[in-house]
């Protein structure tokens, strides 16, 4: 898949504050729909909803044990999403030092 398709779902899917939270809450560790629910401010069907988005934006995965479904950070997006980040910070890094290099009264 794109990579750049799968962090633009991504970040847009993290547009939600509810999504945040639960992306918060599965960067601890993996949880089940009850326990995000018990952890949050938002009903067992609307944590449903958000991880269906965000399973469908590539940001959590899900594995079945017995009648649950357990939820977790996909490692791939999560890592792809960081990645974009350290490339633009770097490039303002980069900015940065190249103006605080520039000569005295050198205005570009």
């Amino acid at each position: 898949m794109d990579t750049y398709r799968v962090t633009d779902a991504a970040w847009n899917a993290l547009g939600d504050p509810s999504r945040r939270a639960i992306i918060e809450c599965l960067a601890e560790r993996p949880r089940s729909v009850r326990e995000l629910a018990d952890q949050l401010p938002i009903s067992r069907p609307a944590v449903s909803q958000h991880l269906k988005a965000l399973k469908g934006a590539g940001l959590v995965a899900d594995r079945p044990v017995g009648t649950k479904r357990i939820y977790q950070l996909n490692a791939a997006t999560m890592g792809a999403l960081r990645d974009q980040l350290d490339t633009y910070w770097s490039r303002a890094l980069a900015g940065y030092k190249d103006v605080v290099e520039q000569p005295e009264g050198d205005q570009r």
